[in-house]
């Protein structure tokens, strides 16, 4: 059976491990639409690589851009809100959802159809709307496999045993590329320093979370939706190998671990070949004699408050979660528009939390509701960014 795929996110670095997954696999697997949120040529340039029958981009200002580029390609194409959700609307088997940050959430959402199956790499719809999104999976009779790494080897874990099996699971990290760095050097950090992850080669914003190691600390909170566990029973553990990529604690004391060399097509191919598992190419196969020693420690929350804040949301829970995420977002953006160092990242996204806008509010109950949080919170943040106490000095 040949399954059609819809890539939200396609010109990332996610969508372009599953296009190269695609690519290996022309007789199970087609791309039906693309998505991207601001790269016309890009977009237009997978597109047609893809043979996609339809293309979106969601910056309405791009809309002649991505016309032009297409043009005699007989490629449907779109731009702006409408066209994200056309895309999503598409018929397709798997919809693989990589928009970056909670501007994912209502295409995600959208995406949970009868039957389908929905490939999950934006965790911050769980984050910003977990309860919602799965009750939503629920009702229709859709499926959503994780797409991150971590989380997919979870999943691929734990098989088929009951949550009521499970006493944690622990999720692990990379350190980032300050992991060996004091506090006073990592406070004092570039961008061009914090973009330099060991592993992985990833968009500009996921980068810097996991040199914060806010990425993981949002994982945390994804890992509590996606498998219905309770706070305390999720956690975290520094492995720089990457390696071990998750770890199920069983109740009678067995542990089981998920493997596989640090590769994105890894979890993409298992999401993608969940009708049958497909054929990796033979550098994507784990040699453990060649790895060397494998290493784990604990996380250090005072040189990396930004998990310690994390945790706390995820243990209020309500809309701690979505408040958090925004503020981080505003946050990573300024210090990467050089506005703000490193060490205010943390220290903005601890001011809004403190404010109160997550404080006693419910979880939100859908998209809407989710995104109106999502929009206060940013609109404090960055009134407290205009007021100067976080800005290079």
């Amino acid at each position: 059976m040949r399954r059609s795929v819809t890539i939200l996110g396609a010109t990332g670095s996610v969508g372009r491990s599953t296009r190269e997954v695609i690519a290996e696999n022309p007789e199970r697997l087609a791309v039906a639409g693309v998505v991207s949120g601001r790269d016309a040529a890009g977009l237009a340039r997978v597109a047609r690589e893809t043979g996609a029958r339809f293309a979106a981009i969601a910056d309405e200002a791009q809309a002649s851009e991505l016309r032009d580029a297409l043009a005699g390609s007989g490629i449907r194409h779109g731009a702006g809100r409408m066209a994200v959700l056309e895309a999503v609307s598409l018929e397709s088997d798997i919809v693989v959802s990589a928009i970056s940050g909670a501007a994912g959430l209502e295409a995600t959402f959208a995406a949970l159809m009868p039957g389908r199956v929905v490939a999950l790499a934006n965790k911050e719809s769980l984050v910003c709307a977990g309860a919602a999104v799965m009750a939503r999976a629920a009702s229709v009779g859709a499926r959503i496999l994780p797409l991150d790494s971590e989380h997919n080897a979870l999943f691929q874990v734990l098989g088929a045993e009951p949550v009521s099996a499970i006493r944690s699971m622990t999720l692990t990290a990379s350190g980032g590329p300050f992991r060996t760095w004091s506090a006073q050097q990592i406070a004092a950090a570039t961008p061009e320093q914090a973009l330099a992850h060991p592993n992985y080669a990833m968009g500009a914003k996921i980068t810097i979370d996991s040199a914060s190691m806010m990425n993981k600390g949002l994982e945390l909170i994804e890992a509590r939706f996606l498998f219905g566990l309770g706070a305390d029973q999720v956690d975290v553990l520094i492995h720089p190998q990457q390696i071990v990529h998750g770890l199920v604690n069983f109740r009678d004391g067995s542990v089981s671990a998920g493997m596989a060399v640090p590769d994105m097509r890894v979890a993409a191919a298992h999401c993608l070949g969940i009708d049958g598992r497909l054929d990796a190419p033979a550098g994507r196969f784990l040699d453990l004699a060649a790895c060397g020693p494998l290493v784990f420690e604990r996380p250090d929350l005072a040189r990396f408050p930004a998990l310690g804040l994390a945790i706390a949301a995820l243990a209020e829970g309500g809309a701690a979660p979505a408040v958090l995420n925004a503020a981080n977002e505003v946050a990573v953006a300024a210090f990467l528009a050089r506005r703000i160092p490193f060490w205010a990242i943390p220290a903005l996204v601890e001011a809004v939390c403190a404010q109160g806008g997550g404080q006693g509010r419910p979880a939100p109950e859908d998209v809407a509701a989710a995104l109106a949080i999502d929009q206060d919170a940013r609109n404090r943040t960055r009134l407290l960014l205009s007021e100067g106490r976080f800005t290079v000095t």
